[in-house]
């Protein structure tokens, strides 16, 4: 019987990829009695970057808004670059879309 490589799953590093913060109507809007609406948008992407690493990135974007009124908008982005080696293909998609974010 071969002998078969053990699996592979470490962190190399965690970083921030990007960040921003906009309040285009402040300070006037602050003032505002109304309520605010918020939409929440996440997102994971996961891009080979050499034989058996990958950089995966996980999204937020939250935007408030008064009426048609930016509140704020904030946008993130932070990444990790996993070394993964040994795995079966059918458990790729969920190492990288579930185990590193």
């Amino acid at each position: 019987m071969a002998d078969t490589p053990d699996p592979v799953f470490q962190i190399q590093r965690v970083y921030l990829k990007d960040l921003s913060l906009e309040q285009p109507n402040s300070p006037g809007i602050l003032l505002e009695q109304e309520q605010p609406t918020v939409d929440i948008q996440l997102g994971v992407d996961a891009q080979p970057v050499a034989d058996g690493v990958f950089e995966v990135t996980v999204s937020a974007t939250v935007q408030t808004k008064i009426g048609d009124k930016t509140v704020f908008l904030v946008e993130a982005k932070q990444a990790g670059i996993f070394e993964i080696r040994n795995l079966p293909e059918d458990q790729m998609s969920p190492i990288l879309g579930i185990a590193c974010p």
